[in-house]
């Protein structure tokens, strides 16, 4: 391949053979990956870049010199440490070059630390990060019920962890254990861990399937790189944002992992998890005895104290036949009293009744009755000629009233109250043209300083109203992600689009609100 770079003489003249740009580049691929079919290269990541169509693009350099990287979205879903900015690592793949920009890269088939250390100061980074959310404040963390009905275990269904659980309740108190199974370790640990966790919540409480009252998240001891998953940010998060208290349980007593500071609690092994989760049945058991027997010994005692005391108190009363000596005396003295003056009482009303009737004798009402008969005989006789008289009367009033209704006089009055109402018609069109002209001058007035103020005036002097996608104004610089169109005063700019909207003056949009000072100018 040397003699493709042998210069012979001038153009024209060499009988060297001539390459496409293409044919170069390939001839140069085919060397690099052949030569370099399969590396290991120790280095620091440098930039990372994550597309949106899950390829991840990043640098690996040392203190002279930057290689590029690229690991395809199916390398990157079997990787277990995934290269993050600053972290030393171990890549393993191959050399090749990319024709289109004339350089070469190194295709990342995996990825590991190079070292204990770098895998811890990654851990630290990544909860000094997830710490300065808030994630592990402890004001956000959930008590343990008591007693659960239902325990939510996330745990490898095959190894001995779910086992200890099980036994564990199953010593101290029985419970219903919902298990979801997942992988404790591996590429695949992490989502499977927060899938289970999220999906414990996301159970109804009415549904078929019961909703824990309490979530464990288990695993036995391991290496750091075993426990990697548990480290790793979607669990973290999963377990921050749980409804379900939840307890980490994860290795042994020794190992820590950043779900135990996530967590509402952490118990230093899955057994230790069973044993916070619920309380010794027995022992609870005893104690309600005991308090079943402390409850009934206060009973029993106070009922004794207060009969001793009822018993004191009456010794102070008098005897039962003592008390009703003075009420039975004076019941005798009052049915003495009652019987004379009930008949008193009779003898009285006896005399009232013969003095009374002594004035009702029957010649005496036949007289009463004889005097009315001629009295309403004698007023019947004048009450005739009275209402002939009173009819006369209003007959006579009733025609002095007509002869007052002349016609040509009510023609006259109806003449000259029409002339007085045209003349007041008159008035009130002169007075209501010159109100209105009043009111249109002012109304002119203000829609000039209405259309001095408007926004529509702002655009015109450089400055700009920001739109969102639902129509309404961006006011703030934290809702600047909510930025789509711009409006100037001669049209509107999609941001992003390039593509410009020129509004007639007619159908312009107002803002929403519906004045100027509702918008967001710059």
């Amino acid at each position: 391949m040397s003699e493709l770079f042998e210069d012979d003489g001038p153009q024209g003249t060499s009988n060297a053979p001539e390459f496409t740009v293409s044919e170069l580049s390939g001839a140069v691929k085919k060397i690099i990956e052949g030569e370099f079919g399969f590396v290991r290269v120790r280095a620091e990541v440098g930039r990372v870049s994550r597309p949106r169509s899950g390829h991840l693009y990043f640098d690996l350099k040392d203190d002279k010199s930057v290689i590029n990287a690229v690991s395809w979205k199916g390398q990157v879903a079997k990787m277990q440490v995934q290269p993050e900015e600053g972290m030393e690592i171990i890549a393993t793949g191959r050399m090749t070059t990319f024709p289109g920009g004339s350089r070469y890269q190194i295709i990342v088939d995996s990825v590991e630390p190079a070292g204990a250390g770098a895998l811890m100061a990654m851990l630290e980074k990544r909860k000094v990060a997830l710490a300065a959310e808030g994630l592990f404040d402890p004001a956000r963390k959930q008590p343990i019920p008591y007693l659960p009905k239902v325990i939510g275990v996330v745990t490898s269904p095959s190894g001995a962890v779910i086992r200890d659980i099980l036994h564990r309740l199953r010593d101290r108190f029985p419970r219903h254990v919902l298990i979801w199974p997942v992988a404790v370790q591996g590429q695949n640990c992490a989502a499977e861990v927060s899938r289970g966790i999220e999906g414990f919540n996301a159970l109804p409480k009415d549904g078929p399937i019961p909703r824990p009252d309490l979530i464990i998240v288990a695993r036995g001891g391991g290496s750091v790189e075993d426990l990697w998953g548990f480290n790793e940010e979607m669990v973290v998060r999963a377990a921050a944002a749980s409804n379900i208290p939840l307890i980490s349980a994860v290795g042994h007593e020794t190992d820590t992992t950043l779900i135990d500071f996530a967590s509402d609690m952490r118990a230093p092994t899955p057994t230790a998890a069973a044993e916070i989760a619920v309380p010794v049945r027995r022992e609870l058991w005893v104690t309600l005895q005991e308090m079943r027997a402390r409850m009934e010994r206060a009973l029993s005692l106070g009922v004794t104290r207060r009969r001793q005391r009822l018993s004191d108190l009456s010794r102070a009363l008098p005897q039962r036949g003592r008390l009703l000596d003075g009420p039975r005396q004076r019941v005798d003295q009052a049915e003495a009293r009652l019987n004379q003056a009930l008949i008193t009482s009779v003898g009285n009303r006896r005399l009232k009744l013969s003095e009374r009737s002594a004035v009702l004798r029957p010649t005496l009402l036949r007289g009463m009755l004889k005097r009315g008969q001629e009295k309403t005989a004698v007023l019947g006789g004048r009450l005739g000629p009275a209402l002939a008289r009173s009819v006369a009367q209003r007959r006579r009033d009733l025609s002095s009233a007509a002869k007052g209704l002349d016609p040509m006089r009510l023609s006259r009055h109806t003449v000259q109250a029409r002339g007085q109402l045209d003349q007041l018609t008159a008035r009130f069109e002169r007075a209501s043209k010159a109100q209105t002209e009043r009111w249109r001058g002012v109304l002119d007035r203000r829609a000039g300083m209405l259309e001095a103020l408007s926004y529509q005036k702002t655009l015109e002097r450089g400055y700009a109203v920001v739109w969102d996608a639902s129509g309404g104004v961006v006011t703030s610089a934290k809702d600047a992600s909510r930025m789509h169109e711009v409006q100037f005063a001669d049209g509107r700019a999609r941001i992003g689009g390039g593509a410009v909207v020129v509004p007639s003056p007619a159908k312009a949009k107002k803002p929403k609100g519906g004045g100027p000072e509702q918008g967001s100018l710059f």
